[in-house]
C-alpha cells in the first residue's frame, strides 16, 4: 500500500488513533465549522476541562486542529488539508479493496466449477 506522499506512516497512525475516539471526532467536527476556545470546547462535554485539553493536544499532534493563543484563550480550529489527506489515504484503501473484489469476481466468473 502507498502511502500519500505528504503523510509518513507515523502521522497515519496518529491521525487514525485521534479519530478512533468519539470526543475527539466531535471536537474536529465542530472545530471544522467553528472555531472555538477550549473553554467552549469543554462546556460541551462531562468531563474535565483537562481531559478537554488532553483530547485536543492529541488532536493537535494528528495536525487535525490547529490552537492559537488569543489573549488567555486558546483558540481551537480545525484543519481541512489534513482531514483531506486522510480522506486521500482511506480512498486509496478503498481502491485496493475493489480491485481485489474484482479480481476475485474475474476468478470465479472463469471458475466452471463455482454456479452462475
Amino acid at each position: 500500500m502507498v502511502v500519500d506522499n505528504e503523510l509518513s506512516e507515523a502521522a497515519v497512525d496518529r491521525i487514525f488513533h485521534a479519530l478512533a475516539d468519539a470526543t475527539r471526532r466531535d471536537i474536529v467536527r465542530r472545530t471544522l465549522t467553528q472555531e472555538a476556545s477550549v473553554s467552549e470546547l469543554a462546556a460541551a462535554y462531562l468531563m474535565s476541562f483537562a481531559a478537554v485539553q488532553k483530547h485536543v493536544a492529541v488532536l493537535e499532534g494528528a495536525g487535525l486542529v490547529t490552537k492559537d493563543k488569543r489573549g488567555r484563550e486558546r483558540i481551537v480550529r480545525g484543519n481541512p488539508e489534513q482531514i483531506q489527506r486522510a480522506q486521500a489515504l482511506l480512498d486509496q484503501y478503498e481502491q485496493l479493496w475493489r480491485s481485489r473484489i474484482d479480481r476475485l469476481d474475474a476468478l470465479l466468473a472463469d471458475d466452471p466449477q463455482v454456479p452462475n
